[in-house]
């Protein structure tokens, strides 16, 4: 697998307290796409890259796609890069959900499926399968999370006690090829 940069979205519109993945397709300013479209460019001219990024469908990624398109890139959108599927607790204020489910969630954090949705071994299982079509892609904290955790940490059991922040909204990750 080749190495790639991916950007994590920039920040959604209405996220603030809520817990937003792959059924909440929450909006983003379009000035923050536009400009997190821009440093993309600028990266894939600064280290020679193709004019080619491949996005999550969500809008809050797919909008910078679109930037990128409207500027002469060849953009497409793969499902595989969609946030975790957080089922029933999609779109729901995290203030809402009663402290069972979250002791649900931390008594089997890998197989948890948030009432239906996608557990984190779900969520592992498809970023490992995923073979990127190109070096330049924007997704989802959760989603780059789970992609550096199975490289770094294989064999180990993903815990809450070491299970890491998500980057930076607008951050660049550097994801190595595999050894």
């Amino acid at each position: 697998m080749p190495a790639f940069t991916i950007w994590r979205h920039p920040k959604p519109q209405g996220a603030a307290g809520r817990c937003i993945g792959a059924r909440t397709d929450l909006p983003v300013d379009r000035r923050k796409a536009k400009r997190l479209a821009h440093r993309i460019r600028a990266h894939a001219r600064r280290h020679g890259l193709p004019r080619e990024v491949v996005t999550s469908p969500l809008a809050r990624a797919a909008d910078v796609g679109r930037w990128l398109k409207r500027w002469g890139f060849c953009w497409r959108a793969d499902a595989a890069l969609a946030e975790i599927d957080f089922g029933a607790w999609d779109g729901r204020r995290w203030a809402d959900i009663p402290q069972a489910g979250f002791d649900r969630w931390m008594a089997d954090f890998a197989a948890f499926d948030f009432e239906g949705g996608e557990s984190l071994n779900g969520l592992l299982g498809r970023v490992t399968a995923w073979q990127p079509s190109c070096a330049l892609a924007v997704g989802h904290g959760g989603w780059i999370n789970a992609r550096l955790w199975r490289q770094q940490c294989a064999g180990e059991r993903p815990a809450p006690a070491t299970w890491p922040a998500p980057p930076a909204y607008g951050r660049a990750t550097s994801i190595p090829s595999a050894a």
